[in-house]
């Protein structure tokens, strides 16, 4: 078997509406042996994988996949069931799959849900060859699969804390985005609506309580001047100075870097000159750059404590303990130590809920000091503790009790909270208990921390799991309501998105909202460029929905990023439907309308099911057919035909219809009409002459009446939208100089070429000069029909070659030059290979009073191309 395309379609897609891994594979010689012509397959695969019996698949009860094994399926299905149940094995819930074969014999499309994308590709991966192993009747070992999954999930698993956050916001339908890779920097919600964070650090931190945090000294200043319990110290730079304080606070003391986090290199209980310079070292070793001190402070006995404030509240309170064993009067320490680390909650670093225990100096230090070594046998019962601090990174162990705080002691957590200025603090507590307030007790505040980690709250050792990450999200977000999005409006059809995207934009501008575009050409922020390029795809939603002052998002989107990566969000307020038309078919397995209507459809199926709503073509029988049925929400229809028998239930439901009515737009709702404004005063119609774009004007005004706009600014966004370069750039740019009249478009296709004709109808009086290509991505008989189309409208037609495709160079341009020679004779036909000479040629050959339309790739280049023409009515071209 070989894998021919592997990759996560990361939204709504053509074959689910959740995240899944795609895989493109070639089953080879498998093609010709079925499940059913290999022995005892079904039995092999549940005794290799128990649990997959309760895999349903279609049959729908448990056991139903290896009755379909049993029965006869191909080596792709086995692939996807496996890939599923490897998923499941290390820990990720998912179940959805499917596998469909393709147009080309021995290959299928194999489909699976994931929950970690890396760990998806490889279960993929993995499935492959353990079903070639299965079908060419060889042994597997499973294991050193699920050790890899293993490995690929934990280094690209999110830490405990950010998890927490980020599946408290996901519960609440708040979307989340990790926005650096390889960082835990994560966006929580879209545009003016998102807050972010790093690890437990939120954008509302304050820096100068960060700074307090990072430094002990200054911190102890800042509590012990407020009347808070710290104990007695010095921050000393030097090994004498530090003699001399600890000689001054008296014996025990601590030695901790001037700066640091996570106890690294804190030793405490020292009570001697000898264990005072390995702690002084130790802190040493662990100062960050541009800091030297070491402070050396009074030894308080009591039990370590983190507490936890979040907005001013407190939240979890847990009670830590070193890293220690407990004897069993057999096993040495290092046996207890090596045990200990089998518990599966103890991962490295941060990966999980506990930490190995790594044995160093300080634990060496710790046994000396208990006359103990790594070789001593402890009593049963008996602790021996191997750190000297009890943070849970190095090890430790914590119990929740956070119902046992005394009211005294929260009023003091949280007042230090807004003493040191932080959202989010981790408080280390050194007391006797948490039941009593902190006057009547040895007690003191030994640390503070600006983003603590939150694994001993959220599932501590002992006691009530606490849930922290919901605390963050309530913060960020308090509005128990609010799930941090914008509006979406996601548009898409054959023809006509660009144009609709732009309007729906300009009308919601109009209307002072901040909008968020993508479309073919380029992302707009408020109406500024911030990327050029064509942005009909999930990369616009991403760049979109992350910037910090977007209201509202617009985003058209085309059916090549729908097949590579699915959609750029996983729902949408409004889905606009254009038209399905034939352009594309044959790539990605799309080669039907059908097909076609399947993957534009993905946009209405994506629209949520309470408050949203669908915009759609009535005009469009696939739109009516394939549209209407994959709609979610309510349904607003547009239609050139006031009497469409298609919407009378419709509208006797009170639905919402856009037509034209004696010359004018109008908006119905049962027996109501709504005037909107007449035809001929919208500019993109050309006096009627585009019926293309009333079907674009009225979609887009649709679309801006389920967000709820006047009617008034639609109107006004409707007068005020121009077919020039500045606003449509590319898109039915019209414009006349020295008797010539030119129509400049991005038109590629069968559909948009029909879709101009009666405009160039109406505008052209004399000869028609056409220039035009076509990608060679297209079927042969696409780029003869789009010829034959473009010699319908022609006198003259100048065929140029701009992006072969994998074609040979000159043979795009061959075949639309002889579907046009074809069909229309007496068209003059010329292929001229590069884009500007064609333009140039047809400039050439205009004369006034002659017509020419230029459906090109460089808009922008031959705009200004045009203008350096000597023309002699310059102005007039300058201003379109």
């Amino acid at each position: 078997m070989l894998i021919l395309e592997h990759r996560a379609l990361r939204g709504p897609n053509y074959y689910s509406r959740y995240p899944a891994i795609y895989m493109r594979l070639d089953i080879q010689e498998l093609e010709e042996r079925p499940s059913d012509q290999v022995k005892g397959i079904a039995e092999r695969i549940e005794a290799l994988i128990p649990s997959i019996y309760e895999h349903r698949c279609s049959v729908g009860e448990a056991g139903g996949f290896l009755q379909r094994v049993r029965n006869g399926t191909y080596a792709g299905h086995v692939v996807e069931h496996i890939a599923i149940e490897l998923q499941n094995l290390v820990g990720f819930s998912v179940g959805y799959g499917k596998t469909v074969d393709s147009y080309e014999t021995g290959i299928y499309n194999v489909v699976y849900r994931y929950r970690d994308e890396a760990t998806g590709l490889a279960a993929g991966v993995s499935a492959v060859e353990i079903v070639k192993q299965i079908f060419d009747g060889e042994a597997v070992d499973l294991q050193p699969h699920i050790d890899h999954l293993k490995v690929v999930r934990d280094a690209n698993a999110l830490g405990p804390s950010t998890g927490s956050i980020v599946g408290a916001a996901r519960d609440r339908g708040i979307p989340a985005y990790n926005l650096t890779e390889g960082t835990s920097y994560t966006q929580l919600g879209h545009g003016v609506k998102q807050r972010r964070f790093q690890a437990t650090v939120t954008d509302a931190s304050g820096i100068i309580g960060h700074s307090i945090a990072d430094d002990k000294d200054w911190t102890k200043q800042i509590l012990g001047e407020a009347g808070v319990p710290v104990p007695k110290g010095q921050t000393c730079y030097s090994f004498e100075e530090a003699r001399q304080a600890a000689e001054w606070i008296g014996w025990p003391v601590v030695t901790k870097p001037l700066s640091g986090n996570h106890g690294r290199g804190v030793t405490t209980d020292i009570s001697s000159m000898e264990d005072l310079r390995s702690g002084y070292d130790a802190a040493v070793a662990r100062l960050r750059e541009g800091a030297d001190g070491v402070i050396v402070e009074s030894y308080i006995k009591g039990e370590d404590h983190r507490i936890l404030v979040i907005g001013g509240k407190l939240v979890a309170a847990a009670r830590r303990r070193p890293a220690h064993v407990m004897g069993d009067g057999r096993s040495t320490i290092q046996q207890l130590i090596d045990r200990e680390n089998e518990d599966p909650r103890r991962g490295v670093g941060h990966e999980n809920l506990l930490t190995q225990i790594h044995v160093d100096e300080q634990t060496h230090r710790m046994l000396e000091q208990a006359d103990l070594t790594l070789d001593s046998v402890l009593p049963e019962g008996e602790l021996a503790f191997l750190k000297s601090t009890a943070n849970i990174s190095t090890g430790g162990t914590a119990s929740d009790l956070t119902d046992e705080v005394h009211p005294e002691v929260r009023f003091a957590m949280e007042r230090i909270g807004r003493l040191i200025g932080l959202d989010v603090i981790g408080i280390d507590l050194l007391a006797e208990t948490l039941s009593e307030p902190l006057e009547n007790q040895s007690a003191g505040v030994v640390e503070v921390n600006a983003g603590p980690g939150f694994r001993m709250h959220m599932s501590p050792t002992h006691g009530t799991p606490r849930p922290v990450g919901q605390h963050i999200v309530d913060m960020l977000f308090p509005d128990p309501t609010d799930n941090g999005r914008i509006p979406i409006t996601a548009i898409t059809g054959t023809n006509g998105k660009t144009t609709t995207t732009r309007l729906t934009t300009h009308i919601l501008r109009q209307a002072g909202v901040s909008v968020g575009m993508g479309c073919t050409g380029t992302v707009e922020i408020d109406n500024h460029v911030i990327l050029r390029g064509d942005y009909s795809g999930p990369a616009a939603a991403h760049a979109v929905l992350r910037e910090p002052t977007v209201e509202h998002a617009v985003l058209e989107v085309a059916r090549g990023g729908i097949m590579r990566r699915g959609l750029g969000f996983d729902e949408c307020d409004v889905g606009v439907l254009l038209n399905i038309a034939s352009d594309h078919l044959g790539e990605r397995d799309v080669h039907t309308l059908d097909d076609l209507a399947r993957c534009k459809t993905v946009v209405v199926d994506a629209v949520k099911r309470e408050g949203g709503y669908c915009v759609l073509n009535a005009d469009d029988p696939l739109v009516m057919d394939q549209g209407t049925h994959w709609a979610r929400g309510e349904i607003i229809y547009f239609t050139m035909d006031p009497e469409n028998p298609a919407l009378t239930k419709h509208l006797s439901e009170l639905g919402v219809v856009f037509t034209v009515k004696n010359g004018k737009i109008v908006m119905l709702r049962g027996k109501v009409t709504v005037e909107i404004c007449a035809v001929n005063d919208v500019p993109i119609a050309f006096e009627g002459h585009a019926p293309f774009n009333v079907q674009n004007a009225m979609a887009a005004a649709a679309a801006a009446t389920a967000h709820g706009i006047e009617i008034d600014d639609i109107r006004a966004g409707l007068l005020t939208f121009h077919p020039t370069p500045a606003q449509m750039p590319g898109r039915t740019n019209y414009f006349e100089a020295d008797g010539v009249k030119c129509l400049i478009d991005y038109g590629h296709n069968v559909p948009a070429v029909q879709a101009l004709q009666p405009l160039v109808k109406g505008l052209a009086t004399q000869r028609k000069i056409g220039v035009a290509t076509a990608p060679g991505n297209r079927r042969d008989e696409d780029l003869a029909a789009l010829g034959a189309e473009l010699a319908k409208m022609c006198d003259l037609l100048f065929v140029y070659e701009t992006d072969a495709r994998g074609r040979e160079p000159g043979e795009t341009a061959k075949l639309i030059h002889d579907g046009a020679m074809a069909a229309n004779a007496s068209c003059r036909v010329e292929t001229i290979h590069d884009e500007h000479a064609a333009t140039d040629r047809a400039i050439e050959a205009a004369q006034k009073g002659d017509f020419l339309l230029l459906l090109i790739d460089d808009i922008e280049g031959t705009t200004e191309r045009l203008k350096g023409r000597s023309f002699p009515h310059q102005a007039e071209l300058a201003q379109a």
